[in-house]
């Protein structure tokens, strides 16, 4: 049967703002959904990084905590970390944005050099007095620090979904500088979130990390925020040998002559007097103080050289150098 009456509308059609519907945009989480899902972010990001970080500090068994984010804008975060401290800006592989979220994380200095001399089995105690400048070994210390935390960071996001293998961000340092104005990672009058991370081991050492994130990079960061269960690896202290210190130049001097003279005769050396020398030959190769080998002194490509003869210790032995 055919209907040949038309039909009109009682009322006019109701109209929903974007944020109920949600079109042309995700919507985010409702503001107990968030309370709730941080929460759980918060838990399992502490959780995998006591996991992931103990290679690196000497295998110690370690507790991480991270406390309630402090509302910030952009200027008071920075003015918080500091005009001097070993800053890193991390791409952190999320669900909800494709090319990755970006979190400013610090550490200052007195804690850099404490997890650095912890990693090469100091005790790893922060001293009261920093210096003005990082020292290598200590600044990639940090950069390899602040690439696990994106890593694990990525992957506490992800939770019990696979990351993609043709993600554009699984976990990455971007850029460090020792000044965190000058990585731009927010607007200064940008809201923010401030994260203390806590990392303390069974030796009563405690380090200190501040992480950076604006809320809608958080809110980002938030879906999958379930910890995967994995497979402990076998793992092994950091060596001088292992990354990131096995880059580190080490400044080696050859001994060719050692001799006294009296503080007389010092005092009356001019340009043209001659010294006698008595040369050994076996000559010490040596960093710092300690000998890593003997050579005997001759010539190689038309350039002095020393070759190798004796070695007293593995030179490259864990521990070996210091």
């Amino acid at each position: 049967m055919r209907m040949a009456h038309d039909f009109a509308a009682a009322r006019a059609a109701a109209q929903h703002c974007p944020e109920l519907t949600g079109h042309g945009q995700a919507r985010g989480p409702r503001p107990e959904e968030r309370t709730e899902l941080l929460t759980a972010w918060r838990r399992n990001l502490a959780r995998a990084l006591a996991d992931d970080l103990s290679p690196l500090l000497s295998d110690d068994r370690l507790d991480v905590t991270i406390g309630e984010p402090d509302p910030l804008t952009g200027a008071a975060a920075l003015e918080r970390i500091g005009a001097l401290a070993a800053n890193s800006l991390l791409r952190v592989g999320a669900r909800g944005g494709a090319s990755g979220e970006t979190a400013l994380l610090s550490f200052d200095y007195a804690t850099a050099l404490a997890l650095t001399d912890r990693s090469f089995g100091g005790e790893g105690r922060t001293a009261d007095n920093a210096p003005e400048t990082l020292p290598r070994s200590a600044a990639l210390m940090v950069e390899e620090a602040a690439t696990m935390i994106a890593q694990t960071m990525t992957r506490v996001s992800y939770g019990d979904a696979p990351i993609p293998a043709d993600a554009a961000a699984r976990g990455e340092v971007m850029i460090r500088s020792e000044n965190a104005a000058r990585l731009k990672p927010f607007a200064p009058d940008a809201a923010c979130l401030l994260f203390t991370l806590v990392i303390a081991n069974q030796q009563g050492c405690t380090w200190r990390a501040s992480l950076v994130v604006t809320p809608e990079r958080m809110d980002r960061l938030l879906p999958g925020a379930a910890r995967t269960p994995r497979p402990r690896a076998d793992r092994r202290p950091a060596t001088g040998t292992a990354a990131p210190f096995a880059n580190v130049p080490l400044s080696l001097h050859a001994v060719l002559a050692e001799f006294d003279l009296s503080l007389a005769r010092l005092q009356t050396l001019s340009p043209g007097d001659s010294i006698p020398l008595t040369m050994g030959r076996q000559v010490p190769l040596m960093v710092g103080e300690q000998v890593l080998a003997y050579g005997s002194i001759g010539t190689a490509d038309d350039r002095m050289a020393i070759r190798l003869t004796r070695i007293p210790v593995p030179a490259f032995a864990e521990g070996a150098v210091s």
